[in-house]
């Protein structure tokens, strides 16, 4: 039995210290908003190379209040990707906003610049009123989208850059972290990620300061001081027993990038002449792998395969946003975004963490070739 993930390994490597970071909260007494979370939230900011961070309940809130922080809402529009989780289009949903799709590139999965120049040149062509007003680039798997070219096209069309870094703690673009290109960048620490809590959580970072002093105000309630509310705020607060595991966490954090890497070269090494396509790593970027994923046109046959043999996968994602039914009313068809709907018809993540053990990795490699050394086409 191989498994996708096991977070208890990583749990076990470090439990004295999870064990010492809550019982100090305990001890203090105070779970809301406390010194754990100011404390995570200047560390991983200092981490992402920015002056701020904000910690939020949830990746999604995270990129829907920074959405609302950069002024997004009812009639606008956002420019991101339809191969991402749906908390890509849900934060602008939320946000009164319309999430307006672009193709991928083939071998990055990323939001392709040229398609989004291609979008903006035909919006201007028409002389209407233009409502999109951010691009929200997904740094998917790990991989780094192209921030330079998505930031100058951003700079001559007058958008914001909200950056999707749920699944890329500690990538870099041109070295350069992740999450510091755009205007806010956004991440994730559900459990499984990168950097993971114990539950759900997220954060947004930030250079400006007035970014960062209405991101605090929308998390709570709109409140400067108790009791007053300078604007229509929610609930979303990172709380101080999962600020004190991630700060724990987060001293690994490279050193776990770092052995997601040499995992990957491995997985790269088993599968060569297996007949998938693994990933690639460009080499303006350094991928964190978040997720190994390869693809190949027999991808549910082998899906099932595996299974057989005890080896759990998983696909990240089978359906692109622009056709599920919570955005039926957006009018897209299947055709409209070819790469990205033929890539979510190949796509598979195999097991990958930076517990999981080379000979795992063997079998999980031989597996594959096995599968296709028995005259199934790729």
């Amino acid at each position: 039995m191989v498994p996708f993930i096991d977070l208890t390994r990583q749990y076990k490597a470090i439990e004295e210290e999870i064990l010492s970071a809550t019982k100090r909260v305990f001890e203090k007494g105070r779970f809301i908003l406390g010194e754990e979370v100011s404390a995570f939230e200047e560390e991983f900011a200092r981490y992402c190379g920015v002056r701020y961070g904000v910690g939020m309940n949830s990746g999604t809130d995270a990129l829907y209040l920074a959405l609302r922080a950069a002024g997004i809402g009812e009639g606008d529009e956002v420019v991101t990707v339809a191969n991402s989780f749906i908390a890509s289009a849900l934060a602008i949903s939320f946000a009164g906003a319309k999430p307006i799709f672009v193709d991928i590139e083939p071998e990055t999965y990323n939001l392709d610049p040229n398609a989004l120049e291609a979008l903006l040149k035909r919006r201007r062509a028409t002389g209407k009123r233009q409502r999109i007003k951010a691009i929200l680039p997904v740094h998917l798997y790990g991989h780094p989208a192209q921030m330079d070219a998505i930031m100058e096209i951003s700079h001559r069309y007058n958008l914001a850059v909200i950056e999707d870094a749920c699944q890329a703690h500690g990538a870099k673009f041109n070295n350069k972290k992740v999450g510091s290109f755009g205007a806010m960048g956004c991440f994730s620490f559900y459990p499984t990620k990168n950097l993971g809590g114990s539950g759900d959580g997220g954060m947004v970072i930030t250079d400006e300061k007035k970014l960062y002093e209405k991101l605090r105000l929308l998390r709570c309630y709109g409140e400067k001081k108790k009791y007053q509310h300078h604007l229509k705020g929610g609930n979303s607060r990172l709380d101080e027993i999962q600020a004190s595991i991630l700060r724990v966490k987060l001293k690994y954090l490279d050193r776990w990038n770092k052995e997601r890497r040499k995992k990957a070269s491995i997985y790269k090494d088993v599968l060569e002449g297996a007949g998938v396509i693994c990933p690639v790593e460009k080499e303006w970027t350094r991928h964190v792998y978040h997720l190994f994923v390869i693809r190949s046109k027999k991808r549910d046959a082998l899906q099932i395969f595996l299974k057989t043999k005890g080896i759990d996968t998983l696909i990240h994602y089978p359906t692109p946003i622009h056709l599920q039914k919570a955005y039926k009313e957006l009018g897209y068809q299947r055709g409209d975004f070819p790469v990205t709907e033929k890539c979510s018809g190949e796509i598979l993540s195999l097991p990958f963490f930076p517990e999981l053990k080379d000979e795992e990795m063997e079998v999980v490699g031989k597996q594959i070739k096995d599968y296709f050394k028995g005259g199934r086409s790729r």
